[in-house]
């Protein structure tokens, strides 16, 4: 059978009969984009049937166009090809039957209008959700679905969905490809509603079928992302366009560069202006100026001048905007000289400074500590100008008031005063700052009430105020400030109820911070994480660990997510109040609430790991910091070496130094002590000595703490001379010696018998208005005892007491040791008692000393009772301790005692020297207790063998 030209179908086998090939006609569509062909009559009259009756016994329609019959007359089916994949309606919905409708009885008439067709479209679309009744809805309008039609639709639905299955269903209607319009309208929807997921489909699609993208769409689509934040969508976006060989407009470009600058993501940002340039966009001198200021506040200074080069290579010319930024940008990373350049650079070109130039140069020199030359260019500024340029000025006053320069800054406001110009509430919030960093409240208060006749006080004014009073913790202060706010009409909000929280805190006053913290509900201020964190930081400050972690709770429970500060604050405390089980589990909490540490807590952690003996730890969270991705900074490797140094591994310190070095760690001046601190207590003081050079060299002056520490060092292994040279040089450079230094020289000049320089050096501490600590004295004392000085021993013991220093157990220990070396015993117990009465409990150096004393007296009654009554207080005696009661019994002819206790020493492991072994053996056989002689002279002869084999190696 032939038939009319057209798109060629299928031959379609059934049961019963076969059907030709048939042709869709030209310039017409049917319901379903196909004709079923007049064949067979039977078949026709069925057909016919289905349309007029709508269900026959058998029959169903689907909306992908498939016809499906289960009569006696067979199967009957007509396939309907689909356009594409990207259909997600209701075409393959597990074959339910729809019946068939006709045009009439939906109740629409067909209408030529096209604003009547997509309104009839439009109300179909809303009246319901997708489906086989949707679709049979839109098949029995009859219209013909041209683009102006679906583009019309498309830009009058709101939901994406929605316009996609229709989209989707007019391709397979009319089985054409969309305008570039309707592709338009559908992507200018999905940017509307923020759906990205079938973007790179529809661009692909668009490809392939050779339809542009408008310059409007594409800056709508990338636009969009960044009104909502989704840069890096966004940046995959443009790169999307150009895979399927788009070219993305300018303006997407240059607003997603300026959004990256925004945000400090200078990398990406210059990744795109190299793209522009690769596509052909002729880039201009603000992409550059927004790139450099970028890179320039990152502190990138090489990759900003590589921009600049850049530029003048492709012949852009700079603008006074450009220069302002590099002026304002290389200033503030520390680059004065450079911005000087700049500026001088701008004038040769022929561009004349404005406001913004001079202000900029003038903050930048304040900032430098540069302020004579600032007020050069300040005054050259005002030379010739009517006007006054309100900004420089506040510039200038604050850069007066940050150099202590009061009276220069009230001046500078007079003369603004003077032109004409009254100074803003700026200018003075600049001053009542400098006057709060200085301390000088007082006046800050003077200068508020002077300001309110020029300006009015504004919410950053009183949150000044009452930072600097929260300061100095003046408590009722702070509460008639906050009252004088909000009769002004200003009302505290979340910043000034942190300011007071913090303040508070810091000036220790948990009390009234606490205070303000609970009332802040009855002022209709909702605490946020900073207020949170300074109350939290504040009771664990104070020992207050358990309510810090009840905060810690309540924060959680109010929906505030915990940041890296609180828990650095809450380990901290934990470990501080010794409580490191506790410190752990916080640590384990945060990273099981997937809160990733920075380098910060890790050092803070680490530290407080070494500080609680847990040096293995303290190693392992060393190798931590790097496993994480971090790298160990300055302060990283000055924890683990202290940590080293105090467990004893100070020979370490060497290695972990060169490590440090080795990685480009730039020494500070806390790096430089620690490490030092570590050389001189391993011995290696020339090393310690060597870097206190450098360190001088290097432009960090040595301060009381290296000093200390080298001279320390030189101390104890007896180089005094040069630990006193070192002592008169830090007296030359200024540094405030402190009693630490003073105690190091009185102690390694009275170790080795040079009481005069020890006496000398503890007159000048006097001198110097300091006053000498319990360990100054001890060291004085333990010098005269062995000097056998002891009288003078006891005149500066007596000298201790009238200036109000309490002795200590150590004190008692030196002063008991000497008068029992010079046979004082009676003299001795006396002090045993007195600091008995005094609360001071004897070691075991005063229990052995007062033992042996005894002993030696012959008071041998006295002796073993104080051994035995310091054993039944859980003491645990040293050899020393044993061999005094060995000999002074065995003196007193109590050779088996003696025994007894020889026995015991054995048996505790603890040391028994040759002479306790022969006065005791002299002992045992004079008592003819042979046994036990021989005994004791096996022990000998075994300690002789010993002896001499030692001294053969």
């Amino acid at each position: 059978m032939t038939a009319t030209a057209g798109v060629e179908l299928p031959m379609v086998m059934t049961s019963s009969c076969v059907f030709a090939p048939c042709r869709i006609f030209s310039g017409r569509s049917s319901s379903f984009g196909s004709i079923l062909v007049k064949i067979d009559t039977v078949v026709t009259r069925e057909v016919s049937t289905i349309s007029n009756k709508r269900a026959v016994s058998g029959w169903s329609v689907y909306p992908t166009g498939i016809f499906r019959s289960d009569t006696k007359h067979g199967n009957i089916y007509i396939i309907h090809k689909e356009f594409s994949s990207l259909h997600n309606g209701s075409s393959d919905m597990g074959g339910e039957a729809t019946p068939v409708r006709d045009g009439t009885n939906h109740g629409y008439q067909r209408k030529e209008d096209g604003k009547s067709g997509v309104d009839d479209v439009c109300r179909i679309l809303g009246s319901g959700p997708w489906g086989y009744a949707l679709e049979d809805a839109l098949y029995s309008l009859d219209q013909k679905h041209q683009p102006e039609l679906v583009n019309g639709v498309l830009k009058r639905l709101k939901d994406v969905n929605l316009a996609i299955n229709y989209f989707r269903w007019v391709e397979r209607k009319t089985n054409q490809v969309h305008s570039r319009e309707a592709y338009d309208s559908l992507l200018m929807l999905m940017a509307r509603n923020k759906s990205f997921d079938n973007l790179e489909q529809i661009l692909e699609e668009m490809s392939l079928a050779g339809c542009s993208l408008s310059n409007d769409t594409c800056i709508e689509l990338v636009t969009t992302c960044i009104n909502s934040r989704m840069l890096p969508e966004a940046f995959n976006l443009i790169q999307t366009m150009r895979k399927f060989k788009y070219r993305p407009a300018f303006s997407a470009y240059t607003n997603l560069i300026g959004a990256l600058a925004v945000v400090h993501e200078p990398d990406v940002a210059l990744s795109l202006f190299h793209q522009m340039q690769e596509i052909g966009y002729e880039v201009n001198v603000h992409l550059f100026t927004t790139l450099v200021r970028v890179f320039a506040k990152e502190g990138r200074v090489d990759a900003a001048l590589s921009l600049l080069d850049e530029m003048k290579s492709n012949s852009v010319e700079a603008d006074i905007v450009l220069y302002n930024v590099c002026i304002d940008c290389f200033g503030k990373v520390g680059k004065v000289d450079m911005a000087w350049k700049f500026f001088h650079e701008m004038k040769a070109q022929g561009l004349v400074p404005d406001d913004v130039t001079y202000s900029s140069m003038i903050g930048v020199l304040c900032k430098a500590n540069r302020l004579d030359e600032a007020v050069d260019l300040f005054e050259q500024m005002e030379l010739n100008r009517k006007v006054p340029c309100a900004y420089a000025y506040n510039t200038m006053i604050m850069g007066y008031g940050s150099a202590g320069k009061f009276d220069e800054a009230y001046k500078l406001l007079e003369r603004q005063k003077g032109k004409g110009c009254i100074p803003s509430v700026v200018a003075y919030n600049g001053i009542l700052t400098c006057l709060g960093k200085k301390g000088k409240v007082d006046e800050a208060l003077r200068i508020f009430e002077e300001m309110k006749k020029d300006a009015k006080p504004n919410l950053s004014t009183y949150n000044i105020l009452i930072d600097m009073l929260c300061r100095a913790g003046r408590v009722e202060a702070v509460y008639e400030m906050r009252d004088s706010m909000e009769r002004a009409g200003l009302f505290p909000n979340v910043l000034t109820v942190n300011i007071m929280v913090d303040r508070l805190c810091k000036a220790q006053k948990l009390n009234e911070a606490c205070r303000i913290f609970e009332s802040m509900g009855q002022k209709h201020c909702t605490p946020n994480e900073v207020t949170y964190c300074s109350l939290i930081d504040g009771l664990g400050r104070h020992g207050k660990v358990d309510e810090a972690y009840d905060l810690f709770e309540k924060m959680t429970d109010a929906g505030h997510i915990p940041n890296v500060v609180v828990y650095t604050s809450l380990i901290r405390n934990f470990f501080k109040c010794g409580r490191k089980e506790d410190g752990h589990k916080i640590y384990n909490e945060m990273t099981r609430r997937d809160c990733c540490p920075d380098l910060t807590l890790l050092n803070t952690y680490m530290d407080c790991v070494f500080k609680a003996g847990e040096t293995e730890r303290g190693r392992a969270l060393f190798e931590e910091i790097k496993a994480r991705g971090f790298t160990p900074d300055v302060q990283s490797y000055s924890i683990l070496i202290h940590g080293l140094v105090k467990a004893g591994f100070a020979r370490e310190t060497y290695e972990k130094f060169y490590a440090m070095k080795e990685q480009g760690c730039v020494l500070d001046t806390r790096a430089y002590n620690t490490v030092i601190d570590g050389f001189c207590k391993s011995g290696k003081v020339n090393k310690a000595y060597q870097l206190l050079e450098e360190m001088k060299a290097k432009g960090h002056p040595p301060t009381v703490v290296t000093y200390g520490s080298v001279i320390d060092g030189l101390a104890k292994i007896d180089r005094l001379d040069e630990a006193y040279m070192l002592f008169e040089e830090a007296k030359s450079r200024g540094v405030e010696l402190n009693v630490v230094i003073y105690s190091s020289l009185i102690d390694g000049f009275g170790k080795v018998g040079r009481i005069d320089e020890a006496y000398l050096i503890m007159e000048e501490l006097m001198q110097k208005g300091l006053t000498p600590n319990v360990y100054t004295w001890n060291c004085l004392l333990d010098a005269l005892v062995k000097a056998e000085e002891v009288n003078e021993a006891l005149v500066c013991f007596q000298s201790m007491k009238d200036l109000k220093c309490p002795p200590n157990t150590i004190t008692y220990s030196i002063l008991i040791n000497g008068l029992c070396r010079v046979r004082k015993f009676n003299k001795a117990f006396v002090f045993w008692q007195e600091m008995q009465k005094l609360g001071l409990n004897p070691n075991v150096i005063t229990y052995t000393t007062m033992i042996s004393g005894l002993a030696k007296a012959g008071n041998i009654m006295e002796a073993n009772g104080l051994f035995e009554r310091f054993k039944a207080k859980g003491g645990v005696p040293d050899s020393a301790c044993y061999n005094a009661l060995i000999e002074g019994l065995s003196n007193a002819n109590r050779a088996m005692d003696a025994y007894t206790i020889f026995e015991e020493t054995r048996l505790k492991g603890c040391i028994i020297n040759t002479k306790s072994c022969i006065v005791l053996l002299d002992a045992l056989h004079k008592a003819e207790c042979l046994e036990q002689a021989a005994i004791v002279g096996a022990v000998l002869r075994e300690m002789a063998k010993s002896q001499h084999a030692s001294r053969l190696l």
